[in-house]
């Protein structure tokens, strides 16, 4: 099959499927060969598209062009958020679970630290990077509507947008565990979002979450190095 074709089998695809796991076999030979991402790159452009990914995300998935986004969603892309139906405070819980699940997950991968392993290894740059599935954190429900139900728009406006967040594949739901989507880490721009986030209104929750689980690794510790052992005869 000639490369063209590839392309275009890998691109219908994705407007099929709206993502692809960066496992899947037409994605990874497009990300291991020049020519046929090249290919795809073009065929894209030529209809306002672009390829979207990141290494720390385990998905791929495509965007509008800025040229095109602009002319389509509104003057300075104020209005992007309208061609996914989210209402402000849908965005605003977008943003949250952003911080809450990226940013620490972020963390981990940059350090090849996993979650239950100490972040003081010495060789960790040596390791390869983390799967984004294998150190996301898992946020609770239950959690989430205590700490920002009132400023999100209490029970029954969360419940409906995390609803909303899961169908456009920003999150997924298991039980009353949320975990990070196929898209969460993949359309949302980092390199934008993470500065206002971790110097803007979010930094001091941020930081309470970093103390928060700072103790309660501290408290695990010392409870293991306090618990009696056995005697030997």
């Amino acid at each position: 099959m000639t490369q063209d074709n590839e392309a275009i089998h890998l691109i219908a695809e994705l407007l099929a499927r709206k993502y692809l796991p960066r496992t899947h076999p037409r994605v990874k030979q497009a990300l291991a060969d020049a020519e046929l991402f090249q290919s795809v790159e073009q065929r894209l452009a030529q209809v306002g598209l672009r390829w979207v990914d990141n290494v720390y995300a385990d998905h791929v998935t495509l965007t509008l062009l800025s040229a095109p986004a602009t002319r389509v969603l509104g003057e300075g892309v104020l209005n992007a958020n309208n061609n996914l139906d989210l209402p402000r405070d849908a965005v605003s819980l977008l943003v949250v679970v952003w911080a809450l699940i990226v940013l620490p997950k972020r963390e981990r991968q940059a350090s090849r630290v996993a979650p239950e392993e100490a972040q003081n290894d010495m060789f960790a740059g040596a390791k390869p990077l983390p799967s984004a599935r294998s150190v996301s954190p898992v946020l609770s429900y239950k959690a989430l509507l205590e700490d920002y139900g009132n400023q999100l728009g209490k029970k029954t406006r969360l419940d409906a947008n995390l609803k909303l967040l899961e169908r456009h594949g920003f999150i997924l739901r298991k039980q009353d565990d949320i975990l990070e989507g196929p898209l969460l880490d993949v359309l949302l721009d980092y390199d934008v979002l993470a500065p206002r986030i971790l110097n803007g209104a979010l930094a001091d929750v941020l930081a309470r979450e970093q103390a928060q689980r700072e103790q309660a690794a501290l408290a695990a510790a010392s409870a293991q190095v306090e618990s009696p052992t056995a005697d030997t005869p």
